[in-house]
């Protein structure tokens, strides 16, 4: 006896079937359409002799109202991530692979990996704001902002595309477009990697370990 609820061989089986591989289709597309643009922005970054020109001078204050430069990077090693405190999900994600990262790293090496947020959003992100926000993730989070010409500055050094709603105040309720990517810098404030949504936390301990070793080889130094 046949089954009236299929119209010649597509079934609700088939159908369901058909459902899940699109959705599936959906997914593995849109993760290979970030990888290629993480490929592309570090193939950029590359063509350049030697590391990439990645990072310059900057003027910002810290969450805790403290001016912060690109000086106070020098010495240590540091990962930079750029976002917004309004930010619904990339953005806790993204600092949450970074915060764990640099929590295995402080035990390989000790606490020489400096994690550093830098708003995008500098119309809402207010230094208590700001202060609660990096509590959130890791004890040595630096929070930085600024006013709209100093992040426009600071972002343009690191090659960082933002882009607020024109017209925004305050109490608004919007979304900053940016670049997701977490950079990575050594003790002398030089490029040498740029982390992505695909990358893994295993992928930026094994990146960071492998280039706080090679330092120390070649530049016959500690590594801190």
């Amino acid at each position: 006896m046949k089954d009236k609820s299929a119209i010649g061989v597509f079934t609700p089986k088939a159908a369901a079937l058909f459902v899940l591989a699109g959705t599936g289709l959906y997914f593995y597309f849109q993760w290979e359409k970030q990888r290629l643009q993480e490929q592309k922005q570090k193939e950029m970054e590359s063509r350049s002799v030697g590391r990439a020109q990645v990072g310059g001078p900057f003027e910002m204050t810290t969450h805790h109202g403290k001016p912060f430069t690109e000086k106070d990077l020098l010495g240590k090693w540091s990962l930079i991530y750029f976002g917004f405190t309004n930010c619904p999900d990339i953005c806790p994600e993204e600092l949450d692979k970074m915060s764990a990262a640099v929590t295995e790293l402080d035990k390989i090496f000790g606490p020489i990996v400096q994690p550093i947020f830098i708003s995008v959003d500098p119309a809402r992100d207010t230094f208590p704001l700001m202060a609660r926000y990096v509590s959130d993730f890791h004890p040595r989070l630096i929070g930085l902002a600024g006013d709209y010409a100093t992040t426009k500055a600071t972002c343009k050094a690191y090659r960082v595309y933002f882009s607020t709603p024109p017209g925004t105040k305050p109490g608004d309720d919007y979304l900053v477009d940016h670049s997701i990517f977490f950079y990575f810098m050594d003790p002398e404030g030089n490029f040498v990697e740029a982390f992505g949504k695909s990358s893994t936390e295993t992928d930026v301990i094994e990146r960071v370990k492998r280039e706080i070793e090679e330092w120390a080889k070649t530049e016959k130094r500690p590594v801190a």
